[in-house]
């Protein structure tokens, strides 16, 4: 099976087509960017260790498919790999060579480490002024934490996202999803985006910078203003007293009490139950706010008695906000999954798509995730490699 033939020939010009962008990202946060910057057309040159390559290779253990593993072919498609030495002298040049018609480096390793390899940005921009350097950090790169280790759980830490909770009384956990290291992802690409457009207008270059941490803050700015501005350090939209998660007797079901006058009494009136918005206990916004724990002791035994199908159709009834709970495998079988074109079926390629959809220019699959150094040779050949040259840095164990 060929895990690294082009997949299809795209009809037209992508959005990003004639774009080169020299990766040197690994786990989450970085490939996450690199490879939405591949699905809407740019070259992905991903750089990696000779023998090892990304980390996310071998993070789960003892797959079947071991260094092509679903965790590493989620971040890795439409790239093409080199392994370098990048200990060597000649793995370096390797990169110069690219570089000198390369559109964006990127990299999310932690401070100083381009700069041992001599790639830092200062030595770079006087080399090549039109290139974008891009870089992911865990805490940015200067403070007391620019050289500490960052990781999306430490990010979630650190930015005040674990301690935040709609119950004060629930256990404090990890969330389950990489919040920090796909928001930082995303906001990298935005950011070369954005660097991209200030070139075409002036022909220069700049740095692009992004971390865990930020990001984090970044998603939390309603709080932060509350928090700030009102001295409110619990805000959460999930606390409100008129939200929650109540289980049923096959499952569960959320449901939000907004956009209407009274929220309340509609969510009593649809599931049957007396106006609860009567009850002196829940009467206005403050009381129920502080009466939030009894509120949801009535909900629940009430909601505890039907379906969810049930509780739905009677809230939808009223037009009330709701949904039913359930895991990502259900999600990954709704028909809205595959009409929303979210699913990537190729070969034994089974992954999620791009959330961005253009109507002329979009996603297009051309590359499955590679192998280790995969390309290596034809890479060289594109930056003016010759054959015995390249033989020649092989055997020296410069290239894999």
């Amino acid at each position: 099976m060929n895990m690294i033939a082009p997949i299809a020939a795209t009809t037209h010009a992508q959005p990003l087509s004639g774009i080169k962008v020299i990766d040197f990202t690994q786990v989450m946060m970085g490939p996450c960017c690199t490879q939405m910057l591949g699905d809407y057309g740019a070259d992905i040159i991903k750089i990696e260790r000779i023998g090892a390559g990304d980390l996310s290779r071998w993070s789960i253990g003892d797959d079947p498919a071991g260094p092509l593993n679903p965790v590493f072919s989620s971040l890795n498609r439409n790239k093409r790999s080199v392994a370098l030495d990048l200990k060597s002298p000649a793995g370096i040049a390797v990169v110069h060579r690219m570089l000198a018609s390369a559109d964006v480096i990127v990299n999310n390793f932690r401070a100083g480490v381009m700069e041992r390899m001599g790639l830092g940005h200062a030595a770079l921009h006087a080399l090549y002024p039109r290139l974008i350097y891009a870089e992911g950090t865990g805490y940015g790169t200067k403070g007391p934490y620019a050289h500490k280790g960052g990781q999306d759980i430490l990010a979630q830490a650190l930015s005040g996202v674990m301690a935040r909770k709609c119950d004060k009384s629930d256990p404090l956990t990890i969330y389950p999803t990489s919040l920090a290291d796909y928001s930082a992802g995303m906001h990298l690409v935005q950011g070369i985006l954005l660097a991209l457009l200030h070139r075409e207008r002036t022909g220069t270059g700049q740095v692009v910078s992004v971390s865990l941490y930020d990001s984090m803050l970044a998603m939390q700015m309603q709080e932060a203003a509350m928090s700030m501005m009102r001295g409110v350090n619990d805000f959460s939209w999930g606390a409100l007293p008129h939200n929650g998660a109540f289980a049923t007797t096959d499952g569960a079901l959320v449901v939000v009490g907004a956009f209407k006058d009274n929220p309340l009494r509609e969510i009593s009136l649809a599931i049957g139950l007396p106006d609860l918005s009567a009850d002196p206990r829940f009467d206005t916004f403050a009381r129920s706010m502080a009466n939030r724990t009894e509120l949801h002791d009535v909900l629940r035994a009430h909601f505890a008695t039907g379906t969810t199908a049930h509780w739905i159709a009677a809230l939808e009834t009223r037009d009330l906000l709701c949904a039913p709970v359930r895991d990502l495998a259900a999600a990954l079988a709704d028909p809205q999954t595959a009409i929303n074109d979210m699913l990537i079926a190729d070969g034994d390629l089974r992954v999620i798509g791009s959330p961005v959809h253009l109507s002329d220019d979009g996603f297009a699959l051309r590359l499955h995730p590679p192998a280790i150094g995969a390309h290596g040779a034809d890479i060289l050949a594109e930056h003016g490699y010759e054959e015995a040259e390249i033989a020649a840095l092989r055997k020296g164990g410069v290239l894999a």
